[in-house]
C-alpha cells in the first residue's frame, strides 16, 4: 500500500524525541559554484549517522508483536538502524550482511546491538539468507526499503527540510532501493520538484524507470555502498507514477563531489551521500531558484584507516 502524506505526519510524530532533527547547512561558496542557493539536509548527523533510523524506528514502533525478534538484509546502514531501533524497544536484531560489506558499517551493527548473519554480495544472495533464516526462527521482517513503514519514516527528513525551508524548488535525493526517494515524493506533495541521483554502475532505477518495468541490480561494483540495491515493488511504482528523473553520476565524480563537501562544509559524507551533489553539479538547471540535496549519511572510513 503506497503511504499518503498523513501517513508521513503520523510517523513524524511516532519517532518525534527519539531521532534528530538535523542541521541544514549552507555555503556561499557552494553557492557560488552551484549557481543558486543550496540548502543541505544533513541526515550524516542523524542517529547511527544515517537516514535509515527514520524509517526503521518507524516501522519497529508500529508492529503489533511487543516481543518478537527482528531480521532484515542490509549492506550497514539499515542494519545498524534495525539494531538501535530493536535495542530501544528490547528486542534482538539479526541483520543479514554480505560479508564483504563495509568492516566500518558491520562494525557499526554490531556495536548497536545487532548480530550479523553473513551472506554473498548481491540482492539474490541476501534474500536466499534471509528465508532461510526465517525458515529456522520466528522473527519480524523489517525491510530495507520496500515497505509503507519506512518509505513513510523516510519522508519525515523531506517533511522537516520543507517545513524550514518551503522556498526550495528542487530536492536532489540519491535512489538505491528507493525508500527515501520514495519518501520524499510523498512528503513534497508537489510543492517540489524530486530529483533521483544513481551511480552509472548502479543504474537500475534509472533503466527501470526509462523502460517502465522494474529490473534487478546490477553487479555490486560501485563505491556508493548504500546504492546497490533496485528498487522494490512498491518504490517503482511511487516513482513511476511521480515519473521521476534519475540523473547518473560516474564514480570520480562521486569522488570529487564528496571531498568537495568535506572541503567546504567540514563534514564527512558516504559516498551514497556525494551522489545528489555530483548530479546537482553536472546536470543542475539554468535557473536560480534555491534546492536542496539530502546528504542521506556519513558512514565511511577511507581505506587504511579502518
Amino acid at each position: 500500500m503506497i503511504p499518503s502524506i498523513d501517513d508521513v505526519f503520523a510517523a513524524a510524530k511516532r519517532i518525534d524525541g527519539a531521532v534528530h532533527r538535523t542541521p541544514i547547512l549552507t555555503s556561499s561558496t557552494l553557492n557560488d559554484r552551484f549557481g543558486r542557493e543550496v540548502f543541505f539536509k544533513c541526515e550524516n548527523f542523524q542517529k547511527i549517522g544515517a537516514f535509515k533510523a527514520r524509517g526503521a524506528l518507524n516501522a519497529v514502533l508500529n508492529l503489533d508483536a511487543v516481543s518478537i525478534d527482528l531480521v532484515t538484509h542490509s549492506s550497514g546502514n539499515h542494519g545498524a538502524a534495525l539494531a538501535w531501533a530493536a535495542r530501544r524497544t528490547n528486542r534482538a536484531a539479526y541483520i543479514i550482511c554480505p560479508s564483504n560489506a563495509s568492516r566500518f558499517k558491520r562494525d557499526a551493527i554490531v556495536r548497536y546491538g545487532g548480530t550479523l548473519v553473513d551472506c554473498g554480495p548481491d540482492i539474490v544472495q541476501r534474500e536466499t539468507a534471509l528465508q532461510g533464516f526465517l525458515q529456522q526462527r520466528k522473527a519480524a521482517f523489517i525491510p530495507p526499503y520496500d515497505h509503507e513503514d519506512i518509505i513513510a519514516g523516510q519522508g519525515t527528513a523531506t517533511l522537516e527540510l520543507l517545513e524550514d525551508k518551503p522556498q526550495i524548488t528542487e530536492l536532489w535525493v540519491p535512489i538505491g532501493g528507493g525508500g527515501l526517494a520514495s519518501g520524499a515524493i510523498i512528503a513534497a506533495a508537489e510543492r517540489c520538484r524530486v530529483i533521483g541521483c544513481e551511480p552509472e554502475l548502479a543504474r537500475d532505477a534509472h533503466d527501470s524507470l526509462e523502460r517502465g518495468a522494474r529490473l534487478p541490480a546490477l553487479p555490486p561494483s560501485s563505491i556508493a555502498d548504500g546504492l546497490l540495491s533496485s528498487l522494490g515493488d512498491l518504490t517503482f511504482d511511487i516513482l513511476h507514477r511521480a515519473k521521476t528523473t534519475v540523473h547518473l553520476v560516474e564514480e570520480d565524480e562521486m569522488r570529487t563531489a564528496m571531498a568537495l563537501i568535506w572541503q567546504t562544509l567540514k563534514i564527512v559524507i558516504e559516498p551514497s551521500s556525494a551522489v545528489p551533489v555530483a548530479a546537482a553539479l553536472k546536470y543542475g538547471s539554468s535557473n536560480s531558484e534555491p534546492i536542496g540535496i539530502l546528504l542521506s549519511g556519513g558512514n565511511y572510513m577511507p581505506t587504511g584507516y579502518e
